[in-house]
């Protein structure tokens, strides 16, 4: 209170009032952004879901290494990195990798070759499946979670594949039949030949 300053009663009245309104407007526009929302969410549900296109495959101004890369190139550059940390969005050896993060940078460090930067649109690139029986060194190795892809890893022969398996992990080689991996094994990409 200012000194020598003492509201009126009705002047105390008066800014409770407005108060009380400011709070109730307040009330009615998180009523209306929530209906706003239902009906959007709703909108959604009833839409036509179309097949999303393949994702396009790229190469950035390549060396005369990188246009000599081949698969073994590949598989040396993704051992050579292991051990480097996991980190979510990561996709440098200084920053740490996620899975894509990973694949990425192995393929365009090594080849020129720019892939998506996310495991599903990696799984949707223009490039021949292959089969399980058929996995080459540097082919994408592909696992489904519940709806969608959501992990990729580079195979390198011998049953094996090098991925950023997860948070607090590091880089690593795992067996394409350990029991998780075989459960969720959604296919492989060849994007070297």
């Amino acid at each position: 209170m200012v000194a020598g300053f003492a509201p009126s009663r009705s002047t105390i009245d008066s800014c409770i009032a407005l108060f009380e309104r400011l709070i109730m407007g307040a009330r009615d526009m998180v009523r209306g952004i929530g209906l706003m929302a239902a009906i959007t969410l709703l909108a959604a549900c009833g839409t036509h879901r179309t097949r999303p296109s393949p994702a396009v495959v790229t190469h950035s101004a390549r060396t005369p290494e990188q246009l000599r890369a081949n698969p073994n190139d590949i598989l040396f550059r993704a051992i050579a990195l292991i051990g480097t940390p996991y980190r979510y969005g990561g996709n440098t050896p200084a920053g740490g990798f996620d899975c894509s993060g990973l694949v990425g940078y192995v393929f365009r460090d090594v080849a020129g070759v720019v892939l998506p930067r996310s495991s599903e649109d990696i799984s949707r690139i223009e490039a021949p499946s292959v089969g399980r029986k058929d996995l080459e060194s540097g082919d994408i190795v592909l696992f489904r979670g519940s709806a969608h892809v959501s992990h990729v890893g580079i195979y390198v022969g011998r049953g094996r594949f090098v991925h950023a398996p997860n948070e607090g992990g590091t880089v690593r080689l795992d067996e394409l039949d350990g029991a998780y991996w075989r459960e969720h094994y959604a296919g492989a990409k060849r994007v070297m030949r």
